[in-house]
């Protein structure tokens, strides 16, 4: 770096540098800024609050949401991100997926310590994701880390909600957890998904309350919004390894190039999307102007059109 300083403004100065020179050098410092921004952003979460208004919300309430942890930890045993949550002081935590990484053998004992301590302050309802799924499927590669894992979490009383739901009348909210089948995660390109697929997988939705749906990859909005969902809550994409200003996330994990469904709120219709940026990343392991985020959902009745100055 100070060789690259010397060169520009040192003897001589810039003007003395050809443009071939002068390109290299500004390559130089682009890459020691991403490289510092790298190490930042790897290892810090921002919070970001989402408003959703719904005429199906019969109080107000706040949810957590979190996703793509990937077995990180954000201070002793989680201490940075629980404070977070505490000082937050949700209704309920809900959980996006991908909270481990299946790699063989690799533990996952950073996501339970995690999951461990919410259970004892907070309703968790858990999603699964790809990475989850994948310790499931293929039990040849990963031996008993599936079962491990969700035994874990069943006896911190934890039950992940795969393709189930639980209704919170307090808040007339339904929640759904829906796992769908692996080959929608192909890479380079998207799976058609059938029409009637995601109630043959799900049932139908709750028509009388406000319906979330925990849907790892986003990928699929335009169909969770056909379903019927209120609100989909999603992460999977890790806000796109890299920001870019304008342009946004740059890469997803099914390896297409400035995503759709970066992160953040997607509306169609009725139905809002709030796609997590996700806490960590794992392949690479890294994020670039794109810190870790925990989403807060904060869920506020509205009334419906039509019942305007009744009392």
């Amino acid at each position: 770096m100070c060789a690259i300083l010397y060169r520009l403004f040192g003897y001589g100065s810039v003007w003395s540098v050809d443009m071939a020179e002068l390109l290299l050098i500004l390559m130089g410092i682009a890459i020691v800024i991403c490289l510092l921004a790298a190490a930042w952003d790897s290892n810090r979460f921002v919070t970001v609050t989402y408003e959703i208004p719904s005429d199906r919300v019969a109080k107000p309430c706040r949810f957590v949401l979190l996703a793509d942890l990937h077995n990180k930890s954000f201070g002793r045993e989680q201490k940075r991100l629980l404070d977070k949550i505490d000082e937050i002081s949700p209704d309920a935590v809900l959980v996006a997926g991908d909270m481990l990484t299946a790699i063989k053998g690799h533990p996952f004992d950073k996501a339970l310590s995690l999951m461990r301590q919410l259970a004892g302050r907070y309703p968790v309802y858990y999603g699964m994701g790809n990475h989850e799924q994948r310790l499931k499927l293929y039990p040849e590669n990963y031996g008993t880390m599936y079962d491990d894992y969700v035994r874990a979490l069943s006896e911190m009383g934890i039950e992940p909600l795969v393709n189930e739901s639980v209704y919170l009348p307090e808040y007339n909210v339904a929640i759904c957890g829906s796992q769908i089948d692996r080959r929608f995660y192909r890479r380079l390109r998207k799976c058609p998904m059938d029409a009637d697929y995601l109630t043959r997988l799900l049932g139908e939705p709750r028509r009388d309350a406000c319906q979330i749906l925990i849907a790892h990859t986003p990928q699929y909005f335009e169909e969770y919004a056909a379903w019927g969902a209120d609100v989909v809550v999603s992460g999977h994409v890790h806000g796109g390894i890299i920001r870019l200003p304008v342009l946004g996330g740059v890469l997803s994990p099914n390896m297409t190039f400035f995503p759709k469904y970066d992160g953040g709120r997607f509306v169609s219709g009725r139905t809002t999307m709030i796609l997590s940026r996700g806490l960590s990343s794992h392949t690479p392991p890294v994020r670039v102007f794109n810190p870790g985020e925990l989403a807060v959902i904060a869920l506020t009745p509205q009334r419906a059109r039509g019942q305007k100055g009744q009392a």
